[in-house]
């Protein structure tokens, strides 16, 4: 990052609105290491949620309000807020009185990372988190020292003193971020390298996500791409210069299926590089196939940064993997884990629930929709993946979708989804309460079982599993 464009964003203070959302807690990192005065609010801090986290955010110098406009005070604030937030919010009734200039999250991100020398922008879908995480980690210890944003919280850098690292601020010319589509944002980045995971429906219909992704891969200098995942690989022609990953034998960094060996909590398997032949060993932390896919895009993107292949690999090897991306949170006395996942759309909850069968035992899932309108868009689609990933002894159980206020249409629920579940032939329930939906897990689970924490937007879910771990010991 240049120094002008640090004293740029550093000169003038900073309020965010929704300071403690995954998007928004690294930027507020970010900025802050730099060395602006940044504050906040957040409704979820006015509604007793996750407190730990906010009491951490003030003890690293952040100063915080509720969420009524009394921390918009100078017109000299900028005033960070995410599209999702509403015009009627005080602090941006109050932004406005005062005349305050407005950035929406992407906008600032866009801005620090286009100002880097080499910035590895992580797209797709699915997967970002991870691969960014694990990018992050690779050319941290290649000594790379570079500054990292993701929407995760990263257990490599997660310290006493930093429990919710979701970001890393680094003094190298390397930045290494997720970019978003849902809202159209990923068309502010221009990336020295582009990273494609995966395209398939979320928030937008595969048109938009075609054209999207497209442009992105042609703003890059060199664009790495998934060769498993034909919407992905058909965008290739976009590319001025591209390099290939995945399962299949067309991608420059492949794996021998033959070496791939799973286990419960990890994942090994021999690294080809199919443009000279060289075979690399490489043994993962975390478990899954998906994993392994994360694992071949990360080591591309840092082979297409001029990190040596085997190198990569070695720095991988240690990769703990990122709060609430199939987070074992512990086994009780009786046998049965529970598991924290992140797993929100189709292809996510399809990864997760395909990782758990891969082993023996029943699944009890549960699944918190992260809203009423991604339901609506995805609901079709994710029923399909609930009926036909899980067994017949298995259980999927659904409470009413996140709701934080708004005015969005809650008109059609859960109760769909369980419906077309039933339709496909599978097992589901409707509990409209989440507590109410803990009581029948712990009555359901038996020794052997796996109980797996679902959904996204919501940090309490968290909670919610080391709470039903507590209830079952």
């Amino acid at each position: 990052m240049t120094s002008a464009t640090a004293t740029d964003l550093t000169s003038r203070p900073w309020f965010f609105c929704g300071i403690g959302g995954s998007g928004m807690l690294p930027l507020a990192l970010i900025l802050r290491g730099l060395g602006a005065s940044v504050a906040g609010s957040d409704r979820s801090r006015d509604q007793g949620r996750t407190p730990e986290k906010f009491a951490w955010l003030e003890s690293l110098g952040f100063t915080l309000f509720p969420q009524d406009g009394s921390g918009v005070t100078s017109s000299e604030q900028v005033l960070v807020a995410s599209a999702a937030v509403e015009d009627t919010v005080p602090e941006m009734v109050r932004a406005r009185e005062l005349g305050c200039p407005r950035m929406s999250r992407a906008e600032l991100l866009s801005r620090l990372f286009n100002a880097s020398r080499t910035g590895i922008a992580v797209g797709g879908t699915s997967g970002k988190s991870t691969v960014t995480g694990m990018i992050g980690w690779i050319m941290t210890q290649a000594g790379r020292d570079p500054t990292v944003m993701n929407g995760a919280v990263m257990k490599n850098f997660r310290t006493p003193d930093a429990p919710f690292a979701s970001a890393r601020v680094g003094s190298g010319e390397l930045f290494v971020s997720e970019v978003d589509e849902s809202d159209g944002s990923i068309a502010l980045y221009t990336p020295a390298i582009a990273v494609l995971n995966n395209v398939s429906l979320d928030h937008k219909s595969l048109e938009e996500l075609r054209a999207l992704f497209g442009d992105f891969l042609a703003r890059a200098a060199i664009a790495v791409i998934n060769a498993d995942d034909p919407e992905s690989l058909a965008l290739r022609p976009r590319a001025h210069a591209s390099l290939t990953f995945g399962f299949s034998t067309d991608g420059d960094i492949s794996v021998d299926a033959a070496t791939i060996v799973e286990h419960p909590t990890g994942i090994a398997a021999t690294v080809i590089d199919r443009r000279d032949g060289a075979a690399v060993p490489l043994a993962l932390q975390v478990p899954g196939r998906h994993n392994l896919a994360n694992a071949l895009a990360a080591l591309a993107a840092a082979n297409a940064a001029g990190l040596p292949l085997a190198e990569a690999a070695r720095a991988l090897e240690g990769f703990t993997g990122l709060a609430r991306r199939f987070d074992i949170v512990g086994t009780s006395p009786s046998g049965v884990t529970v598991i924290d996942d992140f797993g929100h759309n189709p292809e996510k909850v399809a990864a997760t629930l395909a990782t758990l069968k891969a082993h023996p035992g029943r699944v009890i899932a549960f699944f918190q929709p992260h809203g009423y309108g991604p339901l609506r868009q995805m609901g079709a689609e994710l029923a399909e993946v609930l009926a036909t990933r899980l067994y017949s002894d298995d259980v999927t159980i659904l409470c009413d979708p996140v709701y934080f206020g708004g005015t969005v249409d809650r008109s059609v629920g859960s109760e769909r989804i369980v419906a077309l579940v039933q339709g496909h032939g599978g097992q589901a329930e409707h509990i409209a309460s989440r507590d109410h939906c803990a009581d029948r897990i712990v009555a359901l689970a038996r020794p052997g079982d796996r109980i797996v924490i679902m959904g996204a937007r919501d940090d309490t879910l968290s909670t919610f599993a080391r709470d039903i771990l507590a209830r079952l010991a």
